[in-house]
């Protein structure tokens, strides 16, 4: 386990709220390989053009957008095979529980005669990080640099993480609810942390592969999970990354299908693949009766929107109160496979945790693509 302590970093005033920009510090645990030092005990000063204070190395210089001549090539992020971005038009219909859920998945899967892959998730949401909680990650560490100044990711059920909630600090909750840190950037500071994150990582590394079984070598598969909306990120990694698939995690409700509608024309206004939906909080099924019932809205018209569009409904993920659990515990239910409810009479049941089969179907149906 890591140590849970932390260092404050300095601040730098570029809006009129408190924030602070990264800081990282030393986890209790010796790990092996190239690791020497921490970013805060670098002298690299913070900058718009450096948010986070990386020590510049020229073979790690990441791509910038052209002030003229039109936007870059798209390029591969560095010791990655794969990229799979999940993304969402709206906020509140559960992208990142997808994403941590199908990156999770996507480690557990495995076809004859091959090894499982090695997967990443990246935290691209500025702003409001999730993956540290989700993963279980956090308040368990920051990362730490590579001897040429590149971000190591931390490790949590089989799968790499990366986040800007790792170069925060420990930012729980205190007595009062408040967290610690918050960053306020404005535009150009996010953009450039968001090149950073994307080519600043040294995702070949596993610090704890011995402990855990693991094992060091470049992604399989990188899964993103993108903020909500089409704004400067989503735009940015567009035009920065070669992205093989992307998915657009989407609820009945109308409004946030008007949303997905666009998320999806985003991303063929840029060429980037749409591998299809995913139709979260699709329905609830009751445990006493199985019965189904579609709380959010009819689902048809997501599918028909889909068959409209000539993409797939990739996977149904029904409303289940072990789902957000899973998340709250920093365990993903897929990781289960079985669940636990109380009936009418007050009595357990357990039963197969129809969830987990979802995650597991939609993974190796990225998967598969990914392969063709």
């Amino acid at each position: 386990m890591l140590a849970q302590t932390t260092r404050r970093g300095t601040a730098r005033a570029v809006a009129p709220v408190p924030f602070t920009h990264v800081g990282l510090s030393r986890t209790a645990i010796p790990l092996a390989g190239p690791l020497r030092r921490t970013l805060a005990s670098t002298s690299t000063s913070r900058s718009h053009e450096n948010p986070l204070g990386l020590p510049r190395n020229n073979q790690r210089i990441p791509p910038t957008m052209p002030r003229r001549g039109g936007p870059p090539q798209p390029r591969r992020i560095p010791h990655v095979k794969h990229v799979v971005c999940v993304s969402s038009g709206k906020g509140g219909v559960g992208k990142s529980t997808i994403s941590s859920n199908l990156a999770v998945a996507l480690a557990l899967t495995q076809t004859p005669g091959t090894r499982r892959p090695r997967v990443g998730l990246l935290d691209l949401d500025i702003f409001g990080p999730s993956v540290p909680k989700l993963m279980g990650l956090e308040g368990m560490g920051e990362a730490e640099l590579t001897r040429d100044g590149a971000l190591i990711p931390l490790t949590n059920h089989g799968v790499r993480c990366m986040s800007m909630g790792f170069l925060l600090g420990n930012t729980r909750a205190d007595a009062d609810g408040e967290e610690e840190r918050v960053v306020a950037w404005r535009g150009m500071m996010v953009m450039k942390a968001t090149q950073q994150l994307l080519f600043d990582v040294d995702w070949r590394q596993d610090p704890h592969a011995a402990r855990t079984g693991g094992e060091e070598g470049g992604l399989d598969v990188l899964v993103i999970d993108m903020p909500p909306g089409t704004g400067d990120v989503a735009l940015s990694l567009a035009q920065l990354v070669e992205v093989d698939a992307a998915l657009v995690v989407t609820t009945p409700q109308e409004v946030a299908l008007l949303d997905a509608r666009k998320g999806v024309a985003m991303f063929r206004k840029t060429n980037v693949p749409v591998a299809g939906l995913v139709l979260n909080m699709s329905h609830f099924v009751s445990p006493d009766t199985g019965r189904a019932f579609e709380l959010f809205g009819d689902a048809a018209a997501v599918e028909r929107y889909a068959e409209k569009q000539k993409i797939e409904v990739l996977a149904r993920i029904p409303l289940q109160p072990h789902v957000s659990a899973g998340g709250d515990s920093g365990t993903p239910v897929t990781l289960r496979e079985t669940l636990e409810s109380v009936d009418a009479d007050g009595q357990t049941q357990v039963q197969d945790n129809l969830i987990r089969t979802a995650f597991l179907d939609l993974a190796q149906r990225v998967w598969t693509r990914l392969q063709s």
